[in-house]
């Protein structure tokens, strides 16, 4: 497969700056297996599906994960931002870094100013420890553990996509919009969007249709938004992140799945951590592990029966996994029936729920 088979065309002014208010507002487009699509309301999710189904949930909470600072090195100092990308120690991050060409190992970096914040904890400092392919590299940090943490919240800002970033500027609002209702465990640098539509009234409305809810936890990392740069599929590689599907929560798959219940996963990190944590069976185990599960066309699913999921970007590897769930010529209608009828796309957009192809 070429990658360029997963390209479509998207006007600008589909990418949403803000999210719905409520939350559960958004749009929803319903595309089942076979048949029309139906244009809903995330609020009526609850009627779209079966009492039995369980709903999953990514629980991870988004860190300020996004740090400006300078590059210094003998006489020279060099302006840098880094996007924090994967805890490696508790001093140690992989992170993105720009420019990425003015850095070497070895190379110091403060992030931060003494002055920029009333109450800081002292100098953000760290050493540049390897450098690899696209900007990435290893930052060994002077603090560790909960002192690193602390000063990350202190100096960092929530690190909206790049989709965004680029037509305005982070602020106070994005500290609440780009957080889930269920965000808990701290550790990615991006939302799992999809739980963005998400209020305590549609939980309640689910749990009183006999849906149950069960959460997971993946720390989404920066590689969900870097662009696939090969001409052929199979060529990509995915960053790795760290999940955790807990017994409980995997004994309790299985056994709504037994009963007749179908999974329905809330967004595609939710979805491939399952995947991840399921054998050939299709049983689901606990799972404490790195995933770079990278899933195509062709790809057999064992788990979810039904996504609800965000419109992604033309080229991404997350339309690839969507069309893989839902299959291809339908999801480029269902993309083509949403541009048409006026669906916000991406992060702080509007919503699919898409029936697994048979």
């Amino acid at each position: 497969m070429n990658v360029s088979d997963f390209d479509f065309e998207l006007p600008e002014d589909r990418i949403a700056l803000r999210p719905a208010e409520p939350r559960d507002a958004a749009r929803l487009l319903r595309a089942p297996a076979a048949g029309p699509f139906e244009d809903r309301i995330v609020r009526d999710l609850p009627e779209l599906l079966r009492p039995g189904d369980v709903v999953v949930v990514n629980d991870t909470k988004v860190i300020p994960a996004r740090l400006s600072g300078v590059r210094t090195r003998e006489d020279s100092v060099v302006a840098v931002e880094a996007t924090l990308h994967r805890r490696l120690t508790p001093s140690r991050w992989s992170a993105f870094m720009k420019p990425g060409k003015r850095l070497k190992p070895g190379d110091r970096v403060r992030f931060g100013e003494r002055t920029d914040r009333a109450c800081l904890l002292g100098a953000l400092d760290a050493t540049v420890k390897e450098k690899g392919e696209g900007g990435e590299v290893v930052l060994a940090f002077d603090l560790s553990g909960p002192d690193l943490d602390m000063a990350i919240a202190e100096r960092g800002v929530m690190p909206l996509p790049p989709y965004i970033a680029a037509r305005r500027a982070e602020d106070e609002r994005d500290q609440a919009d780009y957080q889930t209702m269920f965000a808990e465990p701290e550790g990615s640098v991006a939302a799992p969007t999809a739980g963005l539509h998400f209020t305590p009234g549609l939980t309640d409305r689910l749990a009183a249709r006999g849906i149950g809810l069960q959460r997971v936890t993946l720390h989404v990392g920066a590689g969900t938004f870097l662009p696939v740069k090969v001409e052929q599929v199979a060529e990509h590689r995915m960053h790795a992140e760290y999940g955790e599907v807990a017994r409980a929560t995997a004994d309790a798959l299985n056994a709504a799945r037994a009963a007749g219940g179908r999974i329905v996963c809330v967004g595609t990190t939710s979805l491939r951590l399952l995947e991840s944590a399921a054998g050939e069976d299709g049983v689901i185990r606990p799972f404490a592990d790195e995933t770079s599960i990278f899933i195509t066309p062709g790809y057999r699913f064992r788990t979810a029966e039904v996504l609800l999921t965000n419109f992604h970007l033309p080229r991404s590897t997350l339309f690839m996994l969507v069309a893989a769930f839902a299959g291809l010529e339908r999801m480029r209608a269902a993309y083509a029936h949403a541009i048409d009828g006026g669906y916000r796309f991406y992060s702080y957009g509007d919503a699919c729920l898409l029936e697994r192809a048979a």
